[in-house]
């Protein structure tokens, strides 16, 4: 699943971002969701997310869905 619709993306699911500093080289990092930030319902670049290890970045995909 794609992280381009706000809906997909809850508290607590595990996703792949692509941080701003890796745009080029589209190293993906892998996290769990702390706070939405694309305030949005889509975005074509991904939502923008803050993981709760503190990185941010776009969500590029969706791994489980969380509790």
């Amino acid at each position: 699943m794609n992280g381009n619709n706000r809906a997909n993306i809850k508290p607590g699911a595990r996703v792949k971002i692509v941080r701003k500093e890796d745009q080029l080289s589209r190293k993906l990092s892998e996290g769990i969701v702390k706070d939405i930030l694309t305030k949005s319902p889509t975005h074509p670049h991904g939502i923008k997310v803050r993981l709760q290890s503190g990185g941010v970045g776009r969500v590029k995909e969706i791994m489980t869905a969380g509790k």
